[in-house]
């Protein structure tokens, strides 16, 4: 990612098939890198952890992060809790599952 994650707090969030939220924080875990996207009323006001890994383009001039999964993808994601994020375990979920449902 050319652009620092922290940069991107406050850019819109679109999946490849439509606008998400908006990135609400970063994480930086043991050299992984996640965006907390804060889903709004799209998903009851939801925050979930997306890898840094499937963020395919950023565009600076609009303010927006255009991340390589579905919005089904995104809805069906786990849980995260704020706090939450540098807890091994929510780590660990928040892989397997994009390892197994996309990457």
């Amino acid at each position: 990612m050319a652009t620092s994650p922290a940069d991107l707090i406050g850019y819109r969030v679109e999946a490849s098939d439509g606008h998400i939220g908006s990135v609400d924080k970063h994480s930086e875990y043991v050299g992984k890198t996640f965006i907390v996207v804060d889903t709004g009323p799209w998903i009851f006001g939801r925050h979930v952890l997306v890898p840094a890994d499937l963020v395919a383009r950023v565009d600076t001039e609009t303010e927006t992060v255009f991340i390589s999964a579905t919005k089904e993808e995104i809805k069906d994601s786990p849980d995260y809790e704020s706090g939450q994020h540098d807890d091994v375990a929510i780590i660990r979920l928040v892989e397997q599952y994009y390892a197994n449902n996309h990457m």
